[in-house]
């Protein structure tokens, strides 16, 4: 990785940099090469390290954490986070980042600077999403070319930079600890896995990862091909606001021998991420429809790994499959909370592109891994947000 100098102070609001959230990931490689190219930093916290006003060590550096507000999206002290950062720094040139969506700071009083890295997941635009990246004080960096267009359809520009993989961590990876990934996991190299690895986190009405869909068509696959069994990557209960996984099971029909479930305490607390690249190996194919993706950073860790993926034509999932993965289209559905359309992936599409994988496609593909490659982490760095930030911090 190339080591320029830029000058300049981003304060991040987002998940914690380094929780183990789709968010703290990316939050964490981002501020990783931002300090390393010489900016500031600082953590605005709405998940992850909660109640303390202290420093993170990131990059060998102890940069300022901030905790979240009252509010659980903390909109209400974000401005305030923003003052202090800025006045410890009043030389430079300070800059709200967020990470995460942005309908939650349209509230939010704020006059400064603020890019925008922004989940559109809807196959038409969220009004209140548009409704702050329409403001003149917001530059927004779209995450797919799904976005980006959405965007350009309304006259707002964005700069396009995808999310990233380490695919010096996601690669193919036989073994955990020395012992075999199906051994550690106790299933057969003759079961064809299939793996979900998604967040069980909802409204408790709408879930976007479509569990429900997901479990029906492996439900429907299982009675047909028994040698078959899914993992799932994921916190089984409703403590996150999430679905009860166990009654959708019961209700598709799917017997607790078909379903294999992570150690919860090593769940919620993040599995290393070597032993996420073994899981991902140890997959036949990987399932990861659901109602629309800001991003889906698991569809690219499995390709990195050699695994196919069955996930959505739509949103930013179609523009995320190698040619020999599945793309599944589905229904629009509306979402009155966001006055939107998302879409349900369809059920027997999914079944089919399940039988598809047991029957004619097991085993590595390098054309997964070779698609994988343009969203490598140092890649992205290098090639998009470099130049993106020499604009921003000129």
């Amino acid at each position: 990785m190339s080591k320029p100098s830029l000058k300049g102070a981003v304060a991040l609001a987002s998940n914690t940099p380094g929780v183990s959230t789709g968010y703290g990931n990316q939050g964490q490689q981002l501020a990783e090469r931002m300090i390393k190219a010489g900016l500031e930093f600082a953590s605005f916290s709405n998940f992850g390290l909660e109640g303390r006003h202290e420093t993170l060590k990131i990059a060998g550096k102890e940069v300022p954490h901030y905790p979240r507000g009252l509010s659980p999206y903390s909109d209400d002290v974000v401005p305030v986070w923003y003052q202090d950062f800025a006045s410890k720094h009043p030389d430079l040139k300070t800059v709200l980042f967020t990470l995460y969506d942005v309908w939650v700071y349209n509230k939010m009083d704020f006059g400064g600077p603020i890019v925008s890295w922004v989940p559109l997941d809807h196959i038409t635009p969220p009004p209140a999403v548009i409704q702050f990246l329409q403001k003149e004080n917001v530059t927004p960096v779209t995450m797919a070319p799904h976005g980006q267009q959405q965007l350009e359809d309304l006259g707002i520009p964005s700069t396009y930079i995808p999310h990233g993989v380490d695919t010096k961590i996601y690669k193919p990876t036989p073994d955990i600890d020395g012992v075999g990934t199906r051994d550690y996991m106790s299933i057969s190299d003759d079961t064809f896995l299939v793996g979900i690895v998604a967040a069980n986190k909802a409204n408790g009405i709408i879930h976007r990862k479509a569990f429900a869909e997901n479990l029906l068509a492996f439900a429907a696959f299982h009675k047909k091909y028994p040698d078959s069994q899914i993992y799932i990557h994921t916190e089984p209960s409703r403590v996150y606001g999430g679905f009860e996984l166990a009654g959708i099971l019961r209700a598709v029909g799917l017997d607790k021998s078909a379903v294999m479930l992570p150690d919860r305490f090593a769940v919620r607390q993040g599995y290393p991420e070597k032993h996420m690249a073994a899981f991902y190996t140890a997959m036949d194919v990987l399932l990861s429809t659901s109602y629309g993706e800001g991003f889906g950073i698991p569809t690219i860790e499995a390709q990195a790994c050699g695994t196919r993926v069955i996930t959505s034509n739509f949103a930013a999932s179609k523009d995320l499959a190698s040619e020999d993965s599945w793309k599944i289209d589905g229904q629009p559905f509306w979402d009155e909370a966001q006055g939107a359309f998302f879409s349900i992936p369809s059920v027997n599409r999914i079944t089919a592109a399940l039988e598809d994988a047991y029957l004619n496609a097991r085993g590595h593909s390098d054309k997964a891994m070779e698609f994988a490659k343009q969203f490598d982490t140092d890649h992205i760095w290098n090639w998009r947000w470099l130049p993106f930030l020499k604009g921003i911090f000129q």
